[in-house]
């Protein structure tokens, strides 16, 4: 699969790759490895999606933002490493989701990116282990999302 042609026929649009927010690297090889730092939901228009999923949103609009968030990182990946076309499968993801204390369906908003993920590098290398849970998160963004992926050697 060519991740990046998936992305044209998908017609998906990047996001721009935010800045760092804060003291660290937003992408890092080590090894055979990249890792991806924490990524939030930035649309096109360089805004955040904000909001609490099981308050002010949905859990569509939570998965919404998680899709989202998987285009964000594609773009900070292109921004910062380069050719996604690089990059054999993906190995690990943390879904992090700003949701009420009652809320239990983080693993839901979190197939958004992984599904997004599916249709860009295929089932078999887009989608790897996962967790999601339920936190606060920094200036109330909706969905923020880490990952490592494994590149060609």
């Amino acid at each position: 699969m060519n991740p990046s042609e998936n992305i044209k026929k998908l017609g998906l649009i990047l996001p721009p790759a935010p800045p760092p927010a804060g003291l660290y690297k937003p992408v890092l090889v080590v090894d055979n490895f990249l890792y991806v730092s924490g990524q939030g939901c930035l649309r096109t228009d360089g805004t955040l999606i904000v909001g609490r999923v099981g308050d002010t949103l949905t859990l569509e609009e939570g998965k919404a933002a998680a899709r989202q968030t998987a285009l964000t990182m594609l773009s900070t990946i292109t921004s910062h490493f380069g050719e996604l076309n690089r990059i054999k499968r993906l190995v690990k993801t943390l879904g992090m989701v700003n949701c009420t204390p009652d809320f239990g369906d983080h693993p839901l908003v979190i197939n958004g990116y992984s599904e997004l993920m599916a249709d860009v590098f295929g089932p078999e290398h887009g989608v790897g282990v996962r967790s999601a849970v339920g936190m606060m998160l920094p200036g109330g963004i909706a969905v923020e999302i880490e990952a490592m992926f494994e590149l060609h050697k």
